[in-house]
């Protein structure tokens, strides 16, 4: 079909073109940056955490009747969280259980201690020699740590070795030669005893998997346990671990947020706003492209009622339905084709400002490119009703004002 005709009917229409392609600049603009958006935070919630997840326990509470910061309290602190170990490790339906801390410890890691070398960021889990174990967490190379490597307190001491993730170990020693390597934590000197699988700290979104376990039970004022629970007696442990820390202490602080559950519940709650943003992001989308499909769908059923004379005429002169019926949906993709580029150039432009100041990475092709084509087909879906309707209008209306 020629073009000419369309675009010099679209010239005698071109505040009301030009509305449009505006709109599906606008509307690509936001839904190629909102995908992007969305497809990160369902790869960030999805990403494997490295741990065997079932059977998982994860118990949270707060200390009551404790204050201050001294070795003295520090050391009843311990000695009640050692309590509370062993009360849940004497459980018919607990295998093993840990102590442990992780989720939001990032630290840096550097072969020297002045840090002039590789410099690399790594999530922190603080435990003890049960966590590798409880975690489910496969040991490639190496040992487990020494019970008598065990660190205790708020302050990080000095912690003589660590266990590292295989992509932290890869990336400081490509040759393979990680284990038995002394590395710097913050400038802190350790060695390499262990290496295991790629392990996620929860919640952190740390897409390279680099991590390093700390012999360490951090005695906290809110202490954190890790249980691992028989296969299949995930609930009677569950039943089991509240009944034997309510025996040892009632006066335990669970509040919401803290309590015992299993790792998926707190999998669930660490991705709870990650899953709002994809939520809201995904509202965004389909009301902006509702708008759109609804102002495509008025603006040519306005032409159609306008052009109702001139369609007759073609139809008069020989023209078939399908010919109306294609008529409409070329000029609606000449339309949608010039939105669909403005929304390109807009929609990189949009991403570049969000990289400056909200740390967001580059925008990929892809997204963009996915964007165009879901405007490009909702263009068609919109405009086929209004283009059928005018395809339907018989030759006679030409003489009706004759």
């Amino acid at each position: 079909m020629n073009v000419h005709p369309i675009i010099a009917a679209l010239r005698r229409q071109k505040v009301a073109a030009l509305l449009i392609v505006l709109q599906i600049a606008l509307t690509l603009t936001i839904v190629a940056n909102a995908f992007f958006i969305i497809g990160n935070t369902i790869e960030d919630m999805i990403r494997p955490t490295g741990v065997e997840e079932d059977g998982l326990i994860c118990v949270v509470q707060g200390l009551t009747g404790i204050s201050g910061s001294d070795a003295a309290v520090i050391e009843k602190i311990d000695a009640l969280e050692r309590a509370d170990l062993q009360a849940i490790r004497n459980q018919p339906d607990v295998l093993e259980v840990a102590a442990s801390m992780q989720g939001g410890n990032v630290g840096v890691i550097s072969l020297d201690a002045d840090r002039k070398g590789k410099l690399l960021h790594a999530d922190y889990f603080y435990g003890d020699e049960h966590l590798q174990s409880t975690l489910g967490v496969h040991l490639i190379a190496g040992r487990d740590f020494f019970s008598s490597e065990i660190r205790h307190g708020h302050a990080l001491p000095d912690l003589p070795v660590v266990i590292v993730s295989k992509p932290l170990a890869d990336q400081l020693f490509p040759n393979g030669n990680a284990l038995g390597q002394t590395i710097f934590q913050d400038g802190n000197a350790a060695t390499i005893v262990g290496i295991v699988g790629p392990l996620q700290s929860s919640g952190d979104g740390n897409p390279d998997y680099y991590s390093v376990i700390e012999p360490k039970r951090v005695d906290a004022f809110w202490p954190k346990y890790y249980a691992r629970a028989r296969p299949g007696r995930t609930a009677s442990a569950l039943r089991e671990i509240h009944t034997a820390l309510f025996a040892l202490n009632p006066i335990r602080q669970m509040p919401r947020g803290a309590g015992i559950y299993t790792f998926a519940e707190e999998q669930a709650r660490g991705t709870r706003d990650e899953r709002g943003i994809a939520i809201l992001m995904a509202v965004i989308c389909a009301i902006l492209l509702s708008v759109t499909a609804a102002g495509i769908v008025g603006l040519t059923s306005f032409w159609v009622s306008q052009r109702h004379r001139q369609i007759g005429v073609r139809r008069a002169l020989g023209a078939k339905k399908i010919d109306i019926l294609r008529y409409f949906q070329i000029e609606n993709l000449l339309i949608v084709g010039c939105g669909s580029t403005l929304g390109v150039l807009c929609a990189f432009g949009l991403n570049g400002w969000l990289m400056k100041h909200y740390e967001m990475t580059h925008l990929p092709l892809f997204y963009v490119a996915i964007g165009a084509l879901v405007m490009l087909l909702l263009g068609q879906a919109a405009v086929l009703m209004p283009a059928r309707r005018a395809s339907k209008v018989p030759p006679i209306v030409a003489t009706r004002s004759v």
